[in-house]
């Protein structure tokens, strides 16, 4: 393709689905084109006409919403309840296409056709608002699963190893001989080889910061990072937002970050792998604890000590880093985890046991977060946990999994994520405060901005959960409410948390287990 044609693509690719002038012009135009539908005279007449259409709304409203609950919250087809946001925009554009179906039958020539470009618009429209409320999709590229990032090649980072501590670079610049490097980091794909596991694992994607990219990079921390299921590295980067963050961190440290590697744990967007070796899809839980740690040891400037070290993920990927993490305390010192599960499964747990583990339930159990955390207590790691406030679901397995990493002795700090679902906007509440303090605990920085001071999260009071919705009722709440129903997590203030010191200690956690 021609230079100028590739410039055309790539800004195409580029254009933003959540913000900016797309979303607005769609809207807009959706909107003043089913006006002008209503304002235009049906060929029955006026009065009839619109009783005939607004009829056939309210009729679409009703099936369709008892539909679509059934199918999200009774039938749970897509895994996790849609939430009542997403539900209730979706029960409204099947009234809005219902209405528009009935006066393409009852109109003529301008309106008939008018109604019927209308259709596709209303559908668009409620595909970006559930996008708009997942955050799942960021640019075009990332909806039509373009490469988004360029390969890294051999000459992006010098020495791969490392030439300097952190320390040694903080001199350097305090003596005035800071070495060049760029104003941001960069993100690229690689192919990490399946050496030990053979899985077939999707390219990874690696962010270097500023630090990273010079000809005297020092050893940094690594954040292991995983997205959902269905997901990809890709869809991590573009929906977490997370190298605005490292970048915005590097630009007040020197250049300093983390450097964040997200591998890919499923093989396929329509994989689960559980994150774990089983016959199904291959050997995950190998790939990503040996191979791409080996990998990423040998070929980027990064700290080799397990205190250095973070995994961490949404979703699926949440799940397997509370898998992963306390399973391989060797490997990693800190985790992170996003509306992760309680356990490991695909559709249900009777399912998973059957098909990935033959019917043995005790292979299976191995694999459930608290049994790990027990099996390997006393434990030194850092657990940072979040989950959107209208995702019940998500915070009874933050409670569970908090309360017995705190009895093993985890350092544990838990938040939710306020006016957020099962969604990404949870994940990035969530990562703002998690990079400071992991920066903070790796020797990156000295100062963390108090839970208190963050506008999108309170902080967990891990008591037990009051029995306070009926069961029906929780689950229609599970992932996207309307804030009508309240997080059932008791919470405290996350200034009284920091007056005790670092959140994150056990012994402040440990005042909402007693």
């Amino acid at each position: 393709m021609p230079a100028a044609g590739r410039g055309v693509m790539n800004a195409f690719m580029r254009i933003h689905l959540l913000t900016g002038w797309l979303p607005i012009c769609l809207f807009a135009i959706t909107a003043i084109g089913f006006v002008a539908v209503l304002l235009m005279k049906p060929a029955n007449g006026r009065r009839k006409g619109l009783r005939r259409e607004f009829a056939a709304a309210l009729a679409g409203a009703v099936g369709g919403f008892v539909l679509i609950w059934l199918l999200s919250d009774i039938w749970l087809v897509f895994g996790v309840s849609l939430g009542w946001l997403v539900i209730t925009e979706i029960t409204i554009a099947i009234a809005l296409i219902c209405l528009l179906i009935t006066a393409i039958a009852d109109s003529h020539r301008a309106r008939r056709i008018l109604a019927a470009v209308m259709i596709p618009l209303i559908i668009a429209s409620c595909a970006l608002q559930v996008d708009m409320v997942y955050g799942e999709y960021t640019t075009v590229g990332s909806l039509l699963n373009a490469p988004t990032y360029r390969h890294l090649d051999d000459k992006t980072v010098d020495d791969r190893n490392g030439t300097i501590s952190v320390d040694e670079w903080r001199q350097l610049v305090k003596d005035g001989h800071a070495p060049a490097m760029p104003k941001q980091g960069e993100i690229n794909q690689v192919t990490i080889p399946p050496t030990i596991s053979g899985f077939a694992a999707r390219t990874t994607d690696v962010y270097l910061p500023p630090a990273a990219l010079s000809k005297r990079p020092p050893r940094l921390p690594v954040m292991i990072m995983l997205a959902g299921q269905p997901g990809s590295p890709d869809r991590f980067f573009d929906a977490s937002q997370i190298s605005g963050m490292l970048d915005a961190y590097a630009s007040s440290h020197h250049g300093l970050a983390p450097i964040v590697v997200s591998p890919d744990q499923n093989g396929a967007a329509t994989h689960n792998s559980l994150c774990a070796d089983t016959p199904v899809y291959g050997n995950a839980e190998t790939y990503l604890t040996v191979d791409v740690t080996n990998w990423v040891k040998k070929n980027l400037p990064v700290a080799a000590t397990p205190n250095q070290w973070l995994i961490g993920g949404f979703s699926q990927g949440g799940t397997c880093s509370t898998q992963l993490g306390p399973a391989h305390p060797e490997i990693y010192g800190h985790i992170f985890a996003a509306d992760g599960e309680l356990e490991p499964t695909d559709h249900t747990k009777a399912d998973t046991i059957e098909r990935y583990f033959a019917g043995n339930e005790h292979a299976y159990e191995r694999h459930v977060p608290t049994h790990i955390i027990a099996r390997h207590a006393p434990s030194k790691q850092t657990l940072f946990s979040v989950a959107g406030s209208w995702d019940v679901a998500s915070q009874r397995n933050q409670l569970a999994i908090g309360k017995a990493a705190v009895k093993a002795g985890m350092q544990v700090t838990a938040v939710t994520a306020l006016n957020s679902g099962h969604d990404w906007h949870a994940v990035q509440a969530g990562l703002r405060p998690t990079l400071e303090r992991f920066c903070k605990q790796t020797g990156l920085g000295t100062q963390v901005t108090p839970l208190s001071a963050y506008g999108d999260i309170k902080v967990v009071d891990l008591q037990p959960i009051p029995k306070v919705l009926g069961r029906t009722e929780t689950e229609r709440a599970a992932a996207h409410g309307t804030g009508a129903v309240r997080p059932i997590t008791d919470r405290i203030e996350a200034d009284h948390a920091e007056t005790h010191g670092d959140p994150t200690h056990t012994a402040d956690n440990q005042r909402g287990l007693r």
